[in-house]
Parts: structure tokens; sequence; C-alpha cells
């Protein structure tokens, strides 16, 4: 715990970026009645039946401190897809970082080994050697950033239905830009010393 919230505290760097990630699957659903349209003095009226069209994943990549945010959208959350992120991280968001701190939970698609299994060695190894895997503890996912980010995500963006990837797609990205444009990001408060009191059960005795 104390190695995140460490981390947390140190100055922003360009060439050091911390950047956290997390996932969450999105239940996609449509319409199996036309809407009433509004009229004066009458808002739309929706059904409250739904039609389920399957899921989709979300992969969640936050900077605090650069006020950055990136939703990516697969179909599904595997190993490979993982590496693909690490990779796009690397590659497309990050080129010209030196390391970056990367923050996730220990769920058992998140180890370096995804790395070998969906790429050539010497391909994983680039990607390795541009990254700092930096895992929250076990039952502590709150100290994630992301995961606040893909609450925010769920409450401003997909609390409504929404029927296709690809429409999933064009109204994550909306709702990234947005918030990036206006430089959003999380006021982190907890710190170390406050662990060391409000959590001292949790340290040996």
């Amino acid at each position: 715990m104390e190695d995140i919230l460490d981390l947390y505290a140190e100055p922003y760097e360009a060439a050091y970026p911390v950047v956290c990630f997390d996932e969450r699957p999105f239940q996609m659903t449509s319409e199996t009645r036309t809407s009433i349209p509004a009229q004066p003095g009458q808002p739309e009226r929706v059904d409250y039946e739904y039609q389920r069209e399957g899921t989709c994943n979300l992969f969640m990549f936050f900077e605090p401190l650069g006020n950055w945010r990136h939703v990516k959208v697969t179909a599904r959350r595997t190993a490979h897809d993982y590496a693909q992120c690490l990779k796009d991280l690397v590659d497309l968001h990050y080129p010209e970082a030196q390391l970056i701190s990367i923050v996730h939970d220990n769920l058992n698609t998140h180890t370096p080994a995804a790395l070998y299994a969906a790429f050539e060695p010497a391909e994983a190894r680039r990607i390795m050697n541009r990254l700092e895997f930096r895992y929250t503890p076990k039952h502590g996912s709150w100290l994630n950033m992301a995961e606040i980010e893909l609450s925010v995500l769920v409450r401003q963006c997909l609390n409504r239905r929404i029927a296709a990837p690809a429409a999933v797609g064009r109204a994550v990205a909306a709702w990234a830009r947005k918030r990036n444009a206006c430089k959003a990001t999380v006021n982190w408060q907890f710190t170390t010393d406050d662990a060391r009191i409000k959590l001292r059960t949790l340290y040996p005795s």
C-alpha cells in the first residue's frame, strides 16, 4: 500500500508518467419499443423493457498528474487484450516516455507473461523495458485511481442504453475528449502518513 501512496506523492515528470489502469465489463442493451419524443410540458417517455445485446469490455488508462485518460473498448478481456493495451500505452500514448509506472490490481492476466504470450520475445522485452509494474495490494484495489475514473465514466456517459460496441466506443471517446480538454483529474488526498494512522490495524504488531 505504501508503495502506491508514495508513488502518487512523487512530483510530475513527463518522462516518467504514472498511469493507473483498470477494466470493467459493460452490458449493452437496446430498446424493445420506440420511445415517445418529448413535447412541451411532457418529457420523453421510454419503456422500461430492454433487450440484452451482450457485453463488451472497457480498459481505462488514467494519468492523474497529466489530466489525461483514454478508454479502449474490446470484445473480450483476455491476456492478449491486456498485452495489446500495454503496447498501445508504450507506442501510441507515451512514445517519448523513458519509463511508465503502471498501477493496476492483481488480476491473473495483469502479468508480464501476457506480453510473451501475445508477442515475440524480443518485442515483449522491448515493451517491458519501458514499463514498471506497480500492483495494489490484495483487497486494496480502491488505491487505483482508475477505479474512480471508471465510476465517473459510468455515471456521466454509460447510464443509458447502448446497443453496439461501436456506439460504446464513440460515446466513451467523446467523454474522454471532454474530460481531457477541461483537465479533469482526481484530487488524491490519502497519504502514507494517513494510512499509518487510519489503517494501523493492517500493519504487523
